[in-house]
């Protein structure tokens, strides 16, 4: 057990101090292996796991669905949904902020990618809010805000990691996140909505458009309609898998891409080449996260925590109440997947031990993950809101987040309490 310990400050060290992630938990777990197990051992189970995770058929949904989100941010068809959004909202008193919202829920559903989310529509949202006068801190913090529904709305890669992880169905998570991705778009809108009334100045009216011009505008939506219908309908009907679903949609956006004429050579370069490199970088963390679960168990660290929750007599809530907080506490100095790689291999036997839902688990925790993208002092999606926009201070950013924390914290306590409105999707799916 204290080698588990040692192991984990290690890689809780580490991470803090920006070393990069699968550097961290390949380097501490093949060392705390060696101490456990021997170090020919060591060097056995990691050419064993890699080995398996490089054959696995579910890792492959991976690539698949960050290619097919690249096709979709390079060739510029995410811009046609914020023009089909704005064209209906864009009139009434903060209606750019609440089309970005939609563009930032119907991007996110066919990209996976918060960060992605957030770094297209920083460029696609913010002029438009700038030219009509909206303040610097709520049209950043409506765009950093939305893209955390790229975690949550399936598809996702967050969620794809997590089912690894938890060898959870990855389709039942997809569809488990559904109803709450859905709440945190309507909250989010419900505080622009507030934000604009409160305070007309930070979030004019635009332009009115016309019923030709709404009708016009439609036509670059029905691409997102058709992915997000053939992933989820798919998953949901049972006629593939989320494996299947990912190369499904994948191939359809490069169809609809090179239909429309959308595609260069160098785009199709660009694309592909970015994609690998996002994907061997996320292997090769995955790998170093599937050894420091191997090592948790060697070091009967999982076996210890449990015991001491035991013998701390906490309820279920308590309990549960108690790990979200350390998620919380952590995303505020640490990036969201490195919690969730960290994490959840610690917590999850715990979870099941005490009759938990792995399922609701994972949607819950993808919340707080939300929740930490946002917050100070490191808000991943913070980060390359300034990367994007640095004219504007990180103080204005997190100022305008403020009321967007406090409804995702109350969207939390809501999926905690009542745990039907992540699973009852899933139960009318068996």
């Amino acid at each position: 057990m204290i080698t588990g310990i040692i192991a984990l400050v290690a890689v809780l060290l580490l991470a803090f101090l920006r070393v990069p992630l699968a550097f961290a938990l390949l380097t501490v777990s093949i060392l705390g292996i060696a101490v456990e197990l021997g170090h020919e051992a060591s060097l056995t189970m990691v050419s064993m796991t890699i080995s398996e995770a490089v054959f696995s058929y579910e890792l492959a949904v991976v690539p698949l669905f960050i290619l097919m989100g690249n096709i979709l941010s390079r060739t510029g068809i995410s811009a046609d949904l914020f023009k089909a959004a704005n064209a209906y909202l864009g009139h009434v008193r903060g209606g750019l902020a609440l089309s970005t919202m939609v563009t930032c829920a119907g991007f996110s559903a066919v990209c996976g990618s918060s960060l992605a989310t957030a770094a297209t529509m920083s460029k696609v949202a913010y002029p438009s809010m700038k030219k009509y006068g909206y303040s610097d801190s709520l049209a950043s913090a409506t765009i950093a805000a939305g893209g955390t529904l790229g975690i949550l709305i399936p598809p996702s890669i967050i969620l794809i990691i997590y089912g690894i992880l938890t060898q959870t169905n990855i389709g039942h998570l997809f569809i488990a996140g559904i109803v709450p991705g859905v709440m945190g778009l309507l909250f989010y809108m419900a505080v622009v909505y507030l934000v604009a009334r409160i305070n007309p100045n930070s979030a004019p009216r635009g332009e009115r458009s016309s019923s030709r011009e709404k009708l016009n505008s439609l036509a670059g939506v029905w691409p997102f309609c058709l992915l997000f219908l053939l992933i989820i309908g798919g998953i949901y009907a049972k006629f593939f898998t989320a494996t299947e679903a990912a190369g499904m949609g994948a191939g359809f956006a490069l169809i609809i891409s090179l239909a429309q004429g959308r595609m260069t050579k160098a785009d199709f370069k660009h694309i592909f080449l970015e994609s690998a490199f996002t994907s061997v970088m996320l292997y090769s963390v995955l790998f170093g996260a599937m050894l420091f679960a191997k090592l948790i168990v060697f070091s009967g660290l999982g076996e210890g925590l449990l015991e001491m929750v035991e013998q701390a007599e906490l309820s279920r809530y308590q309990l549960i109440f108690a790990v979200l907080l350390v998620f919380l506490v952590l995303g505020c100095v640490m990036d969201s997947l490195a919690i969730i790689l960290i994490c959840v291999p610690l917590f999850a036997p715990i979870i099941i031990a005490n009759g938990f839902d792995l399922i609701w688990f994972g949607i819950v925790v993808v919340v707080v993950t939300e929740i930490a993208l946002i917050t100070p002092p490191i808000g991943m999606n913070v980060f390359v809101m300034k990367a994007a926009l640095p004219h504007i201070a990180f103080k204005d950013i997190f100022k305008g987040l403020v009321p967007f924390i406090g409804v995702d914290l109350i969207r939390l306590v809501l999926l905690v309490l009542f745990p039907a409105i992540t699973l009852q999707m899933v139960y009318w799916m068996q």
